[in-house]
């Protein structure tokens, strides 16, 4: 990952020995995460390279220098004790500059400081990243009456994230990748099978080796471009491409370069899962949302006819499931993983699915909405799982929120992102650094 590149700042001609002492024990503790530019007056010009501004003394002159201030286009960061945070003295200044439409970043744990530092690299580094997205003709495949209403396969959309964050879609054919992977040797796939421990329950020795097989057809795919951030697949619409589906695969990028994947080829939740997972680092996944207000026009999907038993209000609480089981979900973030047959009937035969559990407990649910402004975020309680035979959901989440209705009004799409934690202040906190507003529901 990159480090953030932050240029201290001083108040002319205030640098002086405790300046130099705060700033030496800034560099020391976040050496790993942050490089240091050489400082610079306040009103001088910044460096065209750095990404923030870092004060490691604050004065009552600030007071003074409003309007140098108000002229600083960085992210402005106050870390003025030796700990790595705000002094407790930067209250009274950093109120004072929010009043005044400055807004500074004042984290209280070196914690914190040191998630800005990285979601300030994440941020350089997403204007040279780029996702791929494997696909033909989205929509046209099956269930056009669903596939065709989603907003990430919109020419706005691709337009959107690289306006406001950098980031590139390239589009691939998935119809020549499922081919490409098809033609791979068994001999091929055995060998990569050897290196890797992986429960398979059920799972026949050919369906193994056409998981792996679009894992090494991904694998020439993305070669060594390190720009390559992230990779999704319109693995459900035009499952017809491919005689397997790539959950193994994405476990496998997740585990070898930390590499986000999307399913369905959702761009805005890669874009989303890709911020915060690195920005971060909280275990993160993608699944679809069926809320207990929705009643049968959620469960209809699923194939079931009623939502699992809960302790309290049932407003509050969402089933949450993807492809059968919880979603897509990295070996390095379950407490419970296995490879098994596929579920959902409108993937191949022969294709596989995961399933794993997240820990029970505090969990976030996030994702960027359409316009790419604001981030909309659910704390809740992951109380639990619910199994249903014969369906779409054989294991799927029982997560609680603060109110089922007002997820109901402002939830941007029905795939959100699913944390470990409860992590809207860790959001809030990076939530600048990006340019974007957090709306919790």
């Amino acid at each position: 990952m990159m480090k953030a590149r932050l240029v201290p700042v001083y108040f002319d001609p205030g640098r002086d020995e405790q300046f130099d002492l705060q700033l030496a024990a800034l560099q020391e503790s976040l050496q790993d995460v942050a490089e240091f530019l050489p400082p610079v007056a306040l009103g001088q010009p910044l460096p065209a390279d750095a990404d923030a501004v870092l004060f490691p003394q604050i004065l009552g002159e600030a007071y003074r220098q409003l309007a140098h201030f108000k002229a600083i286009d960085r992210p402005i960061l106050i870390v003025t004790s030796e700990f790595g945070t705000m002094a407790m003295w930067d209250w009274e200044i950093a109120s004072y500059m929010r009043a005044e439409g400055v807004n500074t970043i004042t984290p209280y744990s070196l914690a914190q400081t040191r998630k800005l530092c990285r979601a300030l690299g994440v941020k350089r580094e997403m204007a040279q990243t780029k996702f791929l997205a494997f696909q033909d003709n989205p929509g046209a495949g099956f269930q056009p009456e669903i596939f065709k209403r989603f907003y990430w396969w919109e020419d706005e959309c691709t337009q959107r994230m690289f306006q406001k964050f950098g980031v590139t879609i390239e589009k691939r054919s998935f119809r020549e990748l499922g081919a490409a992977a098809k033609a791979i040797p068994d001999e091929e796939a055995d060998a990569v099978l050897a290196h890797w421990d992986l429960n398979t329950p059920g799972v026949s020795p050919h369906s193994l080796r056409s998981a792996v097989k679009l894992y090494i057809a991904l694998t020439r795919e993305i070669g060594d471009d390190e720009r390559i951030g992230g990779v999704g697949i319109n693995c459900l619409n035009e499952s017809h491409f491919s005689d397997t589906t790539p959950c193994l695969a994405w476990n496998m990028f997740y585990t070898e370069r930390r590499l986000i994947w999307g399913c369905e080829a959702d761009t805005l939740s890669m874009l989303t899962k890709y911020i915060l997972n690195r920005s971060l680092d909280v275990p993160i996944m993608m699944t679809n949302l069926y809320p207990f207000l929705m009643g049968m026009a959620a469960l209809k999907h699923e194939r079931i006819d009623r939502y699992p038993h809960v302790l309290h209000n049932p407003d509050d609480y969402i089933l949450v499931a993807h492809c059968g089981y919880l979603g897509v979900l990295p070996q390095a973030f379950a407490t419970e993983w296995a490879l098994r047959p596929r579920v959902l009937r409108i993937t191949d035969p022969n294709a596989t699915a995961i399933d794993a559990l997240l820990p029970t407990g505090d969990v976030t649910l996030a994702k960027l909405a359409p316009t790419m402004n604001t981030i909309t975020v659910a704390e809740g309680d992951l109380e639990g799982y619910a199994q249903f035979p014969n369906s779409d959901c054989l294991n799927g989440g029982v997560i609680r929120v603060s109110s089922g209705p007002r997820l109901m009004k402002r939830a941007s799409s029905h795939h959100y992102l699913l944390m470990t934690g409860h992590v809207q202040n860790d959001i809030d906190l990076i939530s600048s650094v990006f340019g974007l507003s957090v709306e919790s529901i």
